[in-house]
């Protein structure tokens, strides 16, 4: 198939991870069924691409926007988890694409904020945002990612971030305890290896243990998450208790940082799977706990996005916006 050909409307939108890759393409306000691919089935991003086109059959879109799972620089990722190196700057030419661009993961997430609907979204707590005003978006997952979503004079940017790697921050005695042990054993406690993540929620479940002198079985995240949810392990539903009054501790100080009073939004693969019990938590009290300013931080919004292809929505969200 040639795939040289001048400009169309469509454009093809990629969300891709370690392990899957999924395709879509994209006309006008419409976006077509998602394609899944394996990784692993391709050696490389490109045939991974043309084998979608192939396959898709009819126009080739013209331009591409890719969201990846890792740091970008120079429109370029080389993949943390699987062999794929994404060079937006190769793609355009070796595939006839117009124009190429790789957008990290939660840049992308950001991008979808505005267009979220109160479907995609649960409420925890605060006012309705201000319009026009910075939109943040926190996600606990495999790592830890940030960004925001700044508007001026009708242009729009998402800032990514590595706030991730932040020092873990303290509120009270027992979580400095907490942090200390795990100094003793990491060296920098960082908000990712020290508790917003899957290894994070790992390590603060074996923290606690030490501290409490309490002998528990190994457990990853999806069983700790388990065993705190089913009521069998003390130690369990106390790691992400404090999971969950450290994640808004962090979020309203990434809050206070940006000027976030559009709204906080939490997505990323953890905190979906227990909404009752976040919302529950000391989550939202240890947002607003900031002093003087808990008024500040009272009236801006924070959601959790439940939205599974919230990153399709941000790509086309970019594309509408900067493609035009």
């Amino acid at each position: 198939m040639d795939m040289n050909i001048g400009r169309t409307g469509h454009i093809l939108l990629a969300d891709i991870g370690g392990t899957n890759a999924r395709f879509a393409l994209s006309q006008a306000a419409q976006t077509g069924p998602i394609d899944y691919v394996k990784v692993a089935d391709f050696p490389t991003v490109r045939e991974a691409i043309a084998d979608v086109l192939v396959r898709h059959g009819g126009e080739p879109p013209s331009r591409a926007v890719l969201a990846v799972a890792g740091p970008v620089t120079n429109n370029r990722c080389v993949m943390t988890n699987s062999p794929w190196v994404i060079d937006g700057n190769e793609l355009q030419p070796a595939l006839g694409f117009d124009s190429v661009h790789v957008l990290n993961d939660f840049e992308v997430v950001a991008w979808s904020l505005p267009a979220l609907q109160p479907a995609d979204l649960i409420p925890l707590g605060g006012q309705d945002g201000l319009p026009g005003e910075p939109l943040l978006v926190v996600g606990p997952g495999t790592g830890f990612g940030v960004s925001c979503l700044v508007e001026r004079h009708g242009a729009r940017l998402a800032v990514v971030t590595e706030a991730g790697h932040a020092t873990l921050p303290a509120e009270n005695e027992r979580e400095e305890r907490v942090i200390a042990t795990l100094r003793r054993r990491l060296g920098h406690v960082s908000i990712e290896r020290g508790a917003l993540s899957g290894s994070g929620l790992q390590n603060l479940y074996q923290a606690l243990a030490e501290v409490d002198g309490a002998k528990v079985p190994q457990r990853d995240a999806a069983a700790i998450t388990k065993a705190a949810l089913d009521g069998d392990c003390a130690v369990s539903r106390a790691t992400l208790e404090m999971f969950c009054a450290i994640l808004g501790s962090v979020a309203g100080n990434l809050a206070v940082t940006f000027g976030a009073r559009g709204g906080v939004y939490v997505a990323g693969g953890i905190a979906p799977r227990f909404p009752e019990f976040l919302a529950a938590s000391a989550f939202r009290a240890r947002f607003e706990a900031k002093g003087r300013f808990q008024d500040y931080l009272r009236n801006i919004p924070t959601r959790l996005v439940v939205k599974p292809d919230a990153s399709f929505v941000g790509l086309k969200m970019f594309a509408d916006h900067n493609l035009a």
